[in-house]
């Protein structure tokens, strides 16, 4: 995405990502709440997916949340989402709300929604 999309909004930056093996894969829907908004938090979620094989997407929220939905295999998927509400020194995690969704077949990307 150009600068001007990131600064004007509209699409999404997606990355291609190394998927593993999906045999046992989930998909995750979550809703972060706290300190999550201007504190680099989905580029945090987006690069941290990344290296662990998960794809899908994160995307800021009118309420101040973050959404997501992450997929992979399942002992990854959780260690990411401890990972997320761990948070670090500027991100900080007060709430975060999971559920289940359907695996999406050929997903190979993690994208910053806008």
């Amino acid at each position: 995405m150009s600068i001007f999309g990131k600064i004007f909004g509209g699409g999404e930056d997606a990355d291609t990502v190394e998927v593993g093996n999906l045999e046992n894969a989930v998909r995750k829907a979550g809703r972060a709440v706290g300190r999550v908004q201007g504190v680099g938090f989905r580029f945090f979620v987006q690069s941290n997916a990344k290296g662990l094989g998960i794809t899908g997407w994160v995307k800021n929220m009118s309420d101040g949340s973050v959404t997501m939905e992450l997929q992979g295999e399942s002992e990854t998927v959780e260690r990411l989402i401890a990972k997320i509400k761990r948070g670090n020194d500027w991100i900080r995690v007060n709430d975060f709300e999971e559920s289940d969704l359907p695996v999406v077949k050929g997903e190979n990307t993690f994208a910053i929604r806008y």
